[in-house]
């Protein structure tokens, strides 16, 4: 046996587990074309028209055919068009023996899905070659179907995975809307009331009131940076620091010297916040806030900002200013400072604390954002509201100006008004 007859036979037996069907209403043309193969090391299956063949094909597992064209009943490319719609999702080869030159006869072989042709009388040299061909061709099919399978069960597994997160994010965002639970309240003194939105399953944003003592306050806003998974979670630690149902755990809140629960200064609770999650949590991640002490009996408000922006002052006469103090995000630098700093608000007055989410909530298709300037124009259109309306107004507002339902960025704000 020569290199190249072992070369066939080799790759017959690595590679070729189902037989060759021979098509040809000519016995003697199917003896020569078996006898060949079988030379070579192939396993054959002779069927003597086209009518057989098909039902050969739909009994038994074939990916490689050699067919006569011209044969009685169902020709060679009629055959070759059955056979490729059964086995239309598999590998399969497909050789017609013809004795055709026309360029348009040979064109319709093509379209009936034929791969190759061969003249007759073939050539064994010829034959053996184009056998090699087509092999090499199914292998390379078969390769590209298993990695197809590979990849379709892949898909499949991370679409599941997908979904398992999608609905571990869904859980989350219930857990997070949890620790927002009311969105007003009916305060001795004022009322308060809240927007919080994230903008995707889980936000960073959070918004709280608690009580202090008897018509007195805390009030926060808090960004954390980014989003996603790792921005909530920080997102749920501040929540626990400031919880307003745990006045015993509460960071910010202190007993006097005469036993009475009252707030630290804001800017020691900023400081005090900074050096924990310095120390705390190994993370790039950090938090813009502002942090409110509001005595609703007296009108006095003593804030500390950190990073976040500017508190506004809505006067009850219409007026509006935006206060602020500079301060650096808590958790950025080791031992930064903080100050505070005081507004005073008469009955009616109402002190807004809010998100970068409005301020840069975008305005138009070419980048355009809301910034202080609109926020303010948008505020003094909407200032006739007071409690929930107001914040559902301010929310369409951003809606209106917008154009959008989904906001790239949390929304949160938080609306203390002294009652008149």
């Amino acid at each position: 046996m020569n290199a190249s007859v072992q070369k066939a036979s080799s790759l017959a037996h690595v590679h070729r587990t189902r037989p060759i069907l021979v098509v040809d209403d000519s016995r003697a043309q199917r003896k020569l074309l078996t006898k060949a193969l079988a030379r070579w090391g192939f396993l054959t299956v002779e069927a003597e028209s086209g009518e057989v063949a098909l039902d050969i094909c739909r009994s038994t597992d074939i990916e490689f055919v050699i067919s006569d064209w011209m044969m009685p009943g169902m020709s060679g490319v009629a055959f070759c068009r059955e056979f490729r719609t059964l086995v239309s999702d598999k590998p399969a080869y497909f050789i017609l023996l013809t004795a055709q030159t026309d360029r348009e006869a040979l064109a319709e072989g093509l379209e009936s899905g034929a791969d190759d042709f061969l003249s007759k009388p073939f050539n064994t040299i010829e034959m053996k070659a184009r056998i090699t061909a087509g092999e090499r061709v199914l292998s390379a099919q078969r390769d590209l179907s298993e990695k197809n399978d590979l990849l379709s069960s892949t898909l499949e597994e991370l679409q599941e995975l997908y979904s398992e997160i999608d609905r571990d994010l869904m859980e989350a965002r219930l857990f997070q809307q949890a620790l927002v639970p009311d969105r007003h309240f009916v305060l001795s003194g004022g009322t308060a009331s809240l927007l919080y939105e994230p903008s995707g399953h889980v936000g960073g944003d959070l918004v709280g009131v608690f009580p202090i003592s008897e018509k007195r306050y805390g009030a926060f806003a808090v960004d954390v940076a980014g989003h996603g998974i790792a921005s909530a979670l920080m997102t749920a630690r501040i929540a626990g620091l400031l919880n307003p149902a745990s006045p015993d755990r509460n960071l910010a809140l202190t007993i006097d010297d005469h036993g009475k629960r009252t707030m630290r200064p804001p800017d020691q609770v900023c400081q005090t916040l900074n050096d924990l999650l310095l120390a705390e949590i190994e993370t790039d991640r950090y938090l813009t806030m502002v942090l409110a002490d509001v005595d609703l009996e007296s009108g006095l408000v003593t804030l500390a900002q950190a990073g976040h922006p500017s508190p506004a002052v809505m006067r009850s006469d219409g007026s509006m200013e935006f206060v602020s103090s500079f301060g650096m995000p808590i958790g950025l630098v080791p031992q930064a400072e903080y100050s505070k700093f005081a507004v005073q608000l008469e009955p009616g007055d109402r002190l807004l604390l809010y998100s970068d989410g409005i301020t840069e909530c975008p305005t138009d298709r070419n980048g355009g954002l809301l910034d202080d300037e609109g926020l303010e124009d948008l505020l003094g259109e909407i200032q006739k509201h007071h409690g929930l309306d107001f914040i559902h107004a301010l929310h369409q507002s951003l809606s209106r100006v917008s154009g959008l339902s989904e906001f790239p960025d949390d929304l949160s704000a938080v609306i203390l008004e002294r009652s008149a």
